[in-house]
């Protein structure tokens, strides 16, 4: 049996990620995650007792700690989703960045060389360690044109500056020690289990709660926005069939406007939750939930443009998209309705929504 060691587990990302690996494979996942603020056990709950899945709570830039997992559960895998991810976050406080994505990469990438030191022939070419990137380490783009897979690094904050050393990282690793590795670029992931600081479910818990609706700066700011469950599958098949040495960029095809997106929010909201009958807004006397966009100052070095190119995935490994935006947005509203006993006790542990990033 084929065991993955999945860091970051517990994370948005990585929750969705272990529960599709153990729904679509046969491989023991094992979940190692320090269980920070964005880490929590209740993402992980519907998979507690499948015997396929196991939990261990350590810090991946942590020597000991990761060479005592490699050395009991010899992973055959290991997908990299342990991450520091609040571009606000990183301007509030840049150390733990580098001491997680940094340093916690280069651990994982000593610790697989060791292992691999140690394995024989197969064992060594079967390996794979897969490092889950972002988009954010290109730059900014004009009003035109993608990032390519060979698009330079220009990273703007010290969140996409810390995944891009990472990166670096894990290809100096492929070609300097022959350590089988993968990089992966994705745009930006929504959907459930997605902390409340994120743009999305900011605005959907808000606009529930009648809260004013933040917007940076003019709200022009594009993303290529991502549905969490392709991209899921999208490692997937890279994990399964992407060529080591190798690095494949994830998109959805979906390029919105911060403001576009919470237009879109509102709307699917007057759909599933009137504003006329939602409490929190009839004693505000607020008529609608557009009626809570409020335009804040902008965050420091705010790339202005994202897009993808995925086309190397498509022609490579036949990974496409299949959540169109409309039916994502729909599917994670409906998710946050559903489940306001995980965003209750998400917040009750960690201040979520305060403004963060402000120089």
């Amino acid at each position: 049996m084929s065991t993955w060691l999945v860091t970051g587990g517990a994370g948005f990302i990585g929750s969705n990620f272990v529960r599709a690996a153990l729904e679509s494979t046969t491989a023991r996942i094992v979940v190692l995650d320090k269980l920070t603020y964005a880490g929590r056990l209740q993402s992980l709950a519907p998979i507690a007792q499948n015997p396929r899945y196991s939990f261990v709570k350590a810090d991946i830039a942590d020597r000991a700690a990761v060479s005592a997992i490699f050395r009991e559960y010899r992973p055959t895998a290991v997908v990299n989703l342990a991450a520091e991810s609040h571009v606000d976050r990183s301007i509030d406080g840049p150390t733990a960045f580098v001491e997680t994505n940094i340093v916690g990469t280069f651990e994982l990438l000593e610790a697989s060389r060791q292992l691999l030191s140690q394995s024989g022939e197969a064992a060594r070419r079967a390996f794979r360690f897969l490092h889950i990137s972002t988009d954010e380490v290109y730059g900014s783009l004009g009003p035109t044109g993608a990032f390519e897979e060979t698009t330079p690094y220009q990273p703007s904050s010290v969140y996409s500056a810390s995944k891009a050393s990472a990166d670096h990282l894990v290809r100096a690793y492929q070609q300097t020690f022959g350590v089988p590795s993968i990089v992966t670029n994705c745009s930006n992931n929504f959907g459930p289990y997605q902390l409340p600081e994120k743009l999305i479910p900011l605005m959907i818990l808000n606009a529930i709660e009648g809260k004013p609706l933040p917007i940076y700066g003019d709200g022009g700011n594009i993303r290529d926005w991502l549905y969490v469950g392709d991209h899921c599958e999208g490692i997937l098949q890279v994990l399964e069939r992407g060529r080591p040495g190798e690095k494949y960029n994830i998109g959805g095809g979906n390029e919105r406007t911060n403001l576009e997106i919470v237009d879109a929010l509102c709307e699917e909201l007057e759909a599933a939750l009137p504003a006329s009958t939602n409490p929190a807004l009839k004693g505000a006397g607020i008529a609608r939930y557009a009626d809570l966009k409020q335009f804040v100052s902008d965050r420091p070095g705010h790339d202005r443009r994202y897009a993808i190119n995925a086309e190397k995935i498509h022609r490579e490994l036949g990974w496409r998209a299949k959540v169109g935006f409309d039916a994502g947005i729909r599917a994670t509203l409906r998710w946050y309705l559903d489940n306001r006993e995980w965003c209750e006790s998400v917040e009750a542990e960690s201040s979520q929504r305060a403004r963060r990033g402000t120089l």
